[in-house]
Parts: C-alpha cells; structure tokens; sequence
C-alpha cells in the first residue's frame, strides 16, 4: 500500500502515516510513505509512481481538497482504490472512502469554550491553516457559528498560517504590532497555537492572551497541564489511519460497499481532563 502524506514536516502527519503504515504492515502488506510536502505537484508525482510501481492501494492525506481530485480519479481509472485520511477531497465519486475527523462539531464545542473563558467580550485574533483545505474552513466555520453570535467579540485578524508553527509565529508577531492588547487566539491548528504562543511569550504578553488550538499534538498537551495553552480539539489520528488500512485490506479481499465519508469524533481537552490524554488520543489503559 502506497501511503501519501501532504507533509512530515508536522508530528501530527508522521503519527497518521506512521499509523497507516503499522496497520497495513499488520495485515500483510509492504508499504511506503510518500511525503508530497504540501506540493500538489509533487503529490501527483506520487500517485505517478504508485500507479507504475504497482500498488494495490493508496492511503491518502490530501493536499488540496479541489487539486487533489484529480489524482484520486486517475488511481480510480486504473483500478487502485483511494481511502483518504483526515482531510477530504471535494468529490463524493473518487475516493473508495473518505474517513475524517468532525472539524466542525469540534470546534463549535471550542468555540462554547472560548465564549466563556473571554467573558463573551474582548478582541481576538484567527489564525487559519491552508486555505485549499475542508478542514481549515470546517472548523472556522464551526467556531464562528457560536463566537459570532457574541457582538461584544470581536476578530481584529483572520490570516491563514498554513499550519505551520514557524509560519503562525512570524504572522502572529505582525499581527501583535497593530493589535497589541488582543485577549485571544483561536488557532485552527495546535502547530500554530504554539507558534502563536511563541510570539506571544516573546511579547510578554502569553500570560494575558488566551490561546486555543485543534489536534491534540504532544507539545500542546504539556502545555494544557502547564496552562500555557486554554484547550484543543482532540483528533484521532491512529484510528483514521488504521480504519484507512483495514477499509483497504476489505477492499482488496472484495468488499465494494464503503461508507463515502466516515466521521470521527473530536474531543474537547483541557485541564480538566487532562490526565485522561496523551498525544494524539487518549491515554492507554
């Protein structure tokens, strides 16, 4: 099985290929990853390989929900099936499957968070992730449908990080220099929270400005238990990426009828209870 990541250039995405990989291994398949750099072009050279190299199929983290169809139908023109993890392309006639986390719920649930931690007043600042990708708008949307309905909120900044912690510290740092007495951070990201976070220590002002990621990510977790960051949205990772590898293994044993888009459920994580999660999931029993 052929497993294309949009990058490892974030822990997160080498916990899902690390996990879509183990799996498959399991099952009796060889592998190998593909990191397609949030490059499509690169991507469409991996699905180029895959498809003369022979692979029986293909576990797929987009790169871009509009661009990345493209691939997808030239794998299903050649028979390979296309199970996508954690991020959605825009067509329901592709992929074999689709498996991703529910963006949306989540971050309305972050969002009930966010209202009552700023007291619903104050001024904000959003940081988005990739702006071809679903989920960036899935849990922007999500937030907004709860924060927007709190005029005394407002959003002095919207700018897109592309889920990069190196990327959310410049932006964030730009942002701080004509706003500089924000009261929160939503981030559509826990790389960018903690880019964010940086920027905001670098400030002075981390203790005063209330951060809030998505994903679940090990640094972001110590930092819930050190309070340094409010809360984040738990994804899971191993479970997309292992359901990914069993849906293909039933695909290639003959099973056709597969759910189109199969959600997961994301939890709110804080201080709370943030003795029952460890990075990417929640803690072994």
């Amino acid at each position: 099985m052929a497993i294309i990541i949009s990058t490892l250039n974030n822990p997160w995405f080498v916990f899902l290929a690390d996990n879509a990989a183990a799996k498959a291994k399991e099952l009796g398949y060889e592998t190998k990853i593909f990191d397609s750099q949030n490059n499509t072009a690169l991507e469409s050279d991996h699905f180029e390989n895959a498809l003369v190299s022979g692979y029986s199929a293909v576990l797929f983290n987009p790169t871009d929900a509009e661009g990345s169809v493209v691939n997808v139908r030239k794998a299903k023109a050649a028979g390979v099936p296309v199970f996508c993890m954690d991020r959605e392309i825009n067509a329901t006639d592709a992929a074999t499957s689709q498996i991703l986390s529910d963006s949306y719920s989540g971050c309305v649930e972050l969002a009930k968070l966010f209202v009552q931690q700023t007291n619903k007043k104050g001024t904000y600042v959003e940081l988005l992730g990739l702006v071809g990708d679903n989920n960036t708008w899935a849990r922007s949307q999500g937030f907004h449908s709860v924060v927007d309905n709190y005029p005394s909120l407002k959003m002095v900044a919207q700018q897109s990080a592309d889920f990069d912690r190196n990327k959310a510290m410049d932006v964030m740092e730009s942002i701080l220099q004509a706003n500089p007495n924000i009261d929160a951070v939503f981030c559509g990201n826990d790389a960018m929270a903690m880019g964010a976070y940086q920027a905001l220590a670098a400030a002075g002002k981390a203790s005063k400005v209330k951060v809030f990621g998505f994903d679940g990510a090990d640094d972001v977790v110590s930092a819930i238990k050190d309070g340094k960051i409010v809360a984040t949205g738990m994804q899971f990772p191993k479970v997309m990426a292992q359901t990914a590898a069993i849906y293909a293994d039933e695909y290639l044993k003959g099973k056709r009828e597969f759910a189109q888009k199969l959600p997961v459920a994301v939890e709110l994580v804080t201080k709370k209870n943030i003795e029952n999660y460890a990075a990417f999931g929640k803690k072994e029993q």
